[in-house]
């Protein structure tokens, strides 16, 4: 199993320390950095200023929304990433929520199986240099009847092919990625419950494309936090948890509330976004259970997260990408020293 890095969203407060970060997870040997965007910063341009100060992690998006960017343009942005970092990017999609890509981007959130489906084929085959031609419901390249004629991507990118990676929560999308991308993003994933959440869905995925799951990257983000106080550290996680599970989208449509659901947590769930949606976020933060954000994050000292660690590489998880918790530069860089100690003691370091 392989070690990423996420540092999450660009303009929240440490910009500095993220670079810093990004810098340590390469001199670690981490595998990859991975950044966010929703409505504030974008990240093609995080990628490029990480890129250009370090010298062997990758750099990924996780994720470019769909509905910022026309494909053709994201099959640019990636091809240029890519020959500017030397081969080192990986492109992370997703459709983002029905809140952002309505009322920020205008983009209308329907049908998003078929929208993704549709924009991977074109950024393919844009990627592939041939000229550019393309009849699906939702894009027709050229457009009939005017002066547009199918052209091909000038720039040369470093690969032949560029890892595509698509953020997926619900069953259909999870296996729509299996079938039509070479990894998946994951959030708030249990080893326990890891089977029937994601990976089945991925694998029947695979199986309709005539595949198997080997070479197939399966890559959840999990925070980390080192400490010997688990009950402590697990509480520093409750706003964040309350935010998703409780905050992220509509009351019908949170997809991370559906997936605390599967989880099991029916009743906290519920009770989590009713109080997140009448603006008490101090009660929807209490009503996280301990259990939801322990099996959720790495907590402990080295030792229980290298145990962890076992759980999600017998989960199928094949990158773990790692968001280290702290309020100060030094304690999250000490979050990813022991990320990197803790996978060694695991036996699980490739």
């Amino acid at each position: 199993m392989r070690l990423g890095i996420n540092l999450g969203y660009w303009g929240a407060g440490m910009d500095s320390d993220n670079l810093a970060v990004a810098q340590e997870a390469d001199r670690l040997g981490y595998d990859v950095c991975w950044v966010a965007e929703a409505y504030g910063s974008d990240a093609p341009t995080v990628l490029t200023w990480v890129a250009a100060q370090t010298e062997s992690i990758d750099v990924g998006s996780a994720i470019m929304q769909i509905p910022a960017r026309q494909p053709a343009m994201t099959a640019m942005t990636a091809a240029t990433l890519d020959s500017l970092s030397g081969g080192r990017f990986r492109l992370g999609l997703g459709v983002s929520g029905p809140q952002v890509s309505e009322g920020w981007y205008g983009v209308k959130f329907d049908k998003p199986l078929a929208r993704t489906r549709e924009y991977v084929e074109i950024i393919r085959r844009a990627m592939s240099r041939e000229r550019l031609s393309y009849e699906g419901e939702h894009w027709t390249l050229p457009l009939p009847g005017g002066p547009g004629k199918p052209i091909k991507l000038t720039v040369h990118p470093q690969r032949e092919h560029i890892p595509l990676y698509i953020a997926a929560i619900g069953p259909k999308n999870l296996e729509q990625t299996g079938e039509i991308a070479d990894g998946a993003l994951l959030i708030f994933p249990s080893a326990a419950h890891l089977e029937e959440t994601a990976i089945a869905h991925l694998r029947a995925g695979r199986e309709k494309a005539g595949l198997t799951m080997d070479g197939f990257d399966v890559c959840p983000t999990v925070p980390i936090a080192v400490g010997d106080d688990i009950h402590a550290l697990a509480d520093t996680f409750r706003p964040y948890t309350a935010l998703y599970v409780g905050g992220m989208g509509s009351r019908k449509q949170n997809f991370y509330n559906q997936l605390a659901q599967r989880m099991g947590y029916e009743k906290a769930a519920a009770e989590i976004q009713d109080k997140y949606l009448a603006r008490d976020k101090d009660g929807a933060a209490a009503a996280v259970p301990h259990e939801l954000i322990d099996s959720t994050t790495l907590l402990g000292p080295v030792e229980r997260i290298a145990d962890g660690m076992r759980a999600y590489a017998d989960a199928g998880v094949t990158t773990l990408t790692l968001s280290p918790a702290g309020f100060t530069l030094d304690e999250r860089i000490a979050a990813l020293r022991a990320g990197t100690e803790a996978l060694e003691r695991s036996g699980l370091a490739s």
